[in-house]
């Protein structure tokens, strides 16, 4: 085998002790967990926006970004649930480049797992505690869900993990919301499927146990774009895409019919301030359609405080260092115009 077995690193019930999430702050976490899924079913009412920073990159400016997103969550907390974006896991196309949190804690080192699995715990507890948010990260590695099972109230599953059986079977097994995209090449019937495998209860192995999972009704789709076979990015959030997916969703009597719509990657084509543009426009779409509007529950915007992005490395307070996000003031406006444009 032509790899290192470096060292052995702490199991997730290990790091769950040294960092233990208090009864008063698993409390927080389980209320957070309601309000989303009753937002998902369509029991509230409400809109849900996934939002934050394309991968989160330094503690500090990912804690300030998301106090203030609570000041505008209370402001709007009749009309939208907001999920923050803690991503601490980045995937990589080609495998090269910074991978997030987890592998760079700094990411002006080299990479350090132990200190990684640490850093993102802290992280997400410090959100929990300073600001009441239980946030969204992605399952890049299913065997790793476990260090922040009992913290995080959303999961996402990626464009390239979708279609690959041990995510949609831990999906299964999971008590939250779970996310999952289109792949990049667009193909909705493999969404359809991985929803379809994860809202099913399954037998398998999970970190060296058999385990049996549930199903998950909460699983439900994002849509992303997509990019053809000569690199054109492709959107797929338009009116007509929207009552397509509705009428597939129907046919198979998935359990609660719902779709995020992804207001960047190749639906804005990597351009960040398009994000605006697209999310009112499917707000417009829900205003034309009953069937839109139920369906559509949700968006998912890449933001941070700065506009743009920049190198791993640059100085630039709160910029992305890895997909270009919108910056605070566009994003504040943007959300009070959702919550008007909700009516």
């Amino acid at each position: 085998m032509n790899m290192t077995f470096y060292r052995k690193l702490p199991i997730p019930m290990d790091i769950k002790t040294e960092y233990p999430l208090s009864p008063d702050l698993a409390a927080v976490k389980a209320a957070e967990d309601i309000e989303i899924k009753k937002a998902l079913s369509g029991e509230s009412g409400k809109f849900i926006l996934v939002i934050g920073p394309c991968s989160a990159d330094r503690e500090d400016p990912v804690i300030d970004y998301i106090s203030r997103l609570r000041k505008v969550q209370d402001r709007v907390s009749d009309r939208i649930v907001i999920v923050p974006r803690i991503y601490t896991n980045k995937p990589r196309t080609t495998g090269d480049g910074y991978k997030g949190m987890l592998h760079q804690p700094d990411p002006t080192e080299k990479p350090d797992m132990l200190k990684g699995l640490i850093a993102i715990r802290s992280l997400h507890m410090r959100a929990l505690r300073e600001t009441g948010f239980s946030c969204a990260d992605e399952m890049l590695y299913p065997a790793n869900h476990r260090y922040l099972s009992d913290v995080l109230s959303y999961v996402a599953v990626g464009a390239r993990s979708v279609e690959n059986q041990e995510h949609r079977l831990c999906a299964s097994g999971l008590d939250v919301p779970v996310g999952m995209k289109n792949p990049t090449a667009g193909d909705l019937s493999v969404m359809l499927n991985s929803i379809t495998a994860a809202q099913h209860p399954h037998t398998f192995i999970y970190r060296g146990w058999e385990v049996k999972s549930e199903g998950n009704p909460y699983t439900h789709a994002i849509l992303r774009g997509f990019i053809d076979a000569r690199g054109v990015s492709h959107p797929n959030y338009h009116y007509e895409d929207l009552i397509s997916l509705c009428a597939e969703y129907s046919a198979r009597g998935l359990c609660n019919p719902a779709v995020i719509v992804d207001t960047n990657h190749a639906n804005s084509g990597k351009q960040f301030l398009e994000q605006i543009r697209i999310a009112k426009e499917v707000l417009h779409s829900r205003r034309h359609s009953a069937d839109i509007r139920s369906f559509v529950r949700g968006l998912m915007i890449e933001s941070y405080i700065e506009d743009g992005c920049q190198k791993p490395g640059g100085t630039v307070y709160g910029q992305s260092i890895t997909d270009p996000c919108l910056g605070w003031e566009k994003t504040e406006r943007l959300i009070y115009d959702i919550a008007e444009g909700l009516d």
